[in-house]
């Protein structure tokens, strides 16, 4: 299984500074961002850890991620949820200027439910095509509210994904009950 075999490490737990942008309003493009929550919609704790599978062969690219747990006051986190299926469904088709060169992509948003036991969830896949490219590149972001916690699982963007979130989402929600649990 994937998150098994994952080297993490910690890469940050600071809140950036709260945007006057708020879920609802930003631009599209910031669906793919890894911090859009701490920077969107501000929780009063947050903590990242990056998570990397090496590849296991030549035909294999591996994968590289992003978890994240992001605590919010009592009744805030289904507020951002909804904020965050607002926007998925606002941006279902967008394009975005590359920085280096000013290329445009062409992008695509498709959302489901995340496939996990709990209070809510969301599965968004955005897929990006650059010009001369036919083949798109993917990224993929699990969101899953459980209480006042959004536990975020993120797949840094590829070409060919050999698994997604769906293969290290059960064991992160898994990992976050049994801590929140001994705490407890």
């Amino acid at each position: 299984m994937l998150a098994n075999n994952a080297d993490s490490t910690v890469t940050g737990a600071p809140n950036s500074p709260s945007s006057s942008v708020s879920i609802e309003s930003m631009p599209c493009s910031e669906l793919a961002v890894d911090d859009f929550l701490t920077t969107h919609a501000r929780p009063s704790e947050d903590v990242s850890v990056g998570l990397e599978k090496p590849p296991a062969s030549r035909d294999d690219y591996g994968w590289f991620g992003q978890e994240s747990l992001d605590r919010y006051v009592p009744g805030q986190a289904a507020a951002v949820m909804a904020a965050i299926r607002g926007t998925a469904q606002r941006c279902t088709s967008y394009t975005d200027t590359l920085p280096a060169g000013g290329s445009s992509t062409k992008n695509a948003v498709s959302t489901a439910e995340a496939g996990v036991p709990a209070d809510d969830s969301l599965m968004l896949r955005i897929s990006s095509t650059i010009p001369d490219d036919p083949e798109p590149y993917i990224t993929e972001v699990a969101l899953v509210r459980e209480g006042d916690v959004i536990l975020t699982v993120r797949n840094v963007v590829t070409q060919k994904p050999s698994s997604g979130v769906e293969a290290v989402l059960p064991a992160a929600l898994a990992a976050y009950r049994a801590a929140a649990h001994n705490e407890s």
